[in-house]
């Protein structure tokens, strides 16, 4: 089946080409351009002059549509991930959240028998695991009952139920056991990222040579320059600013960060080094003023959504976003300043490369798999393609 989608701006990493056209074959993108199309196609989409981008990549979510992944449910995966492809998303990574070792072990179980049988939907890149061996000290909403020890008795079981399905691991680099779990998560390929941490700054630069190498929603749930009595320290905040080998992931939704504290990342850190999350939790898509849990039904967190963001009951933190990732464009082009191919590349070709797959995801290039955005001025998602079928 060979689509062709014409009349449109190709999104590129540097530039934006009008009168743009991509070729769509078996999947894969097997031919893009300008000006004079090719006349060997099955089905033809007039773009209308729309943006056409890399479909999003997400490797931060945790629900949508009043569900959770750790309701550990097909329909539950069905309906988070319907929810995030209407909004441009065409590949993810299922989020936990710090829970039981049961739970966590029940999600997995979970991820493995909805794979199997997955079609139709963004494509599940594997899973990441937010916790359970994060700090107390910075716990935000994550339920400090089911904070672990990275220790091998109690990493090791879970490593060995997720095997190859486990692409990345968030945790707190200065507690006991961390280091030795970066050593157990790099030796199988996946992705260390320090989260929910109170680590010194001399603690971080420890654990990169472990394989801690990212930073999870950066400035969220983690430590930053403080004071031990006259002297000052810097914490994990200030690692990323001072060493070029950590990258950063940032809840783009306007409301964890500050447009002027989007700015100061852009300009000390750089577009190269940032990816765009969602971090969205189960209320994303409900209306203002629901009451929802964050994490499982059975076990989590009640949590309310006011002001296009998910708060804690006393409004002491945030407890996650109700973002999507057109919005994620929209903040970083509208308030951020960026242009959008540069907001474009944050949310696709850097999370394809931390996550190793710069080879078939993050941009348009022939070869690359038919995941596809169409956005219209506002910058609002007009069309969907995944694995060259449309979705929306």
């Amino acid at each position: 089946m060979k689509t062709l989608i014409e009349n449109g701006r190709l999104v590129l990493p540097d530039e934006i080409r009008t009168d743009g056209w991509v070729l769509l074959t078996d999947g894969k993108i097997s031919a893009l351009g300008q000006g004079r199309r090719p006349g060997d196609y099955d089905r033809r989409v007039d773009a209308g002059g729309a943006y056409i981008t890399p479909g999003f990549l997400d490797m931060h979510l945790h629900g949508a549509a009043g569900f959770d992944f750790m309701d550990a449910t097909e329909e539950a995966f069905r309906k988070i991930a319907e929810t995030h492809m209407r909004h441009g998303t065409t590949s993810l990574l299922p989020t936990t959240m710090s829970s039981s070792m049961e739970e966590l072990l029940e999600l997995i179980a979970c991820y493995k028998r909805v794979k199997k049988g997955w079609s139709g939907g963004p494509e599940l890149l594997g899973l990441h695991l937010e916790g359970p061996f994060l700090s107390s000290a910075q716990a935000g909403a994550q339920d400090p009952r089911y904070l672990y020890l990275p220790l091998p008795e109690n990493y090791l079981p879970v490593l060995e139920a997720g095997g190859s399905d486990i692409r990345r691991v968030s945790a707190a680099a200065e507690l006991e056991g961390a280091l030795g779990l970066g050593d157990a998560l790099r030796s199988r390929g996946i992705l260390a990222a320090i989260a929910h941490s109170d680590a010194e700054y001399e603690q971080v630069l420890a654990a990169i040579p472990h394989g801690f190498t990212h930073l999870t929603h950066f400035y969220s749930g983690m430590s930053s320059l403080h004071r031990v009595g006259a002297y000052r320290h810097l914490g994990v905040v200030e690692s990323a600013y001072l060493q070029d080998e950590l990258t950063v992931e940032i809840i783009a939704d306007g409301k964890h960060l500050p447009p002027e504290l989007l700015r100061l990342i852009l300009k000390g850190i750089g577009i190269d080094r940032i990816s765009l999350i969602t971090d969205a939790m189960r209320g994303t898509g409900l209306p203002e003023g629901s009451r929802v849990k964050l994490g499982s039904q059975a076990n989590g967190q009640m949590t309310v959504i006011e002001d296009g963001v998910a708060f804690m009951p006393d409004h002491s933190c945030f407890a996650g976003s109700v973002c999507t990732a057109d919005r994620c464009i929209r903040v970083m082009v509208q308030q951020a300043g960026v242009s959008l191919p540069q907001a474009v590349r944050m949310m696709t070709g850097n999370p394809a490369r931390l996550l190793g797959l710069e080879r078939r995801k993050g941009m348009l290039a022939e070869g690359m798999d038919a995941d596809l955005c169409l956005l219209d001025e506002k910058l609002q998602v007009q069309g969907v393609f995944v694995a060259g079928v449309q979705t929306v």
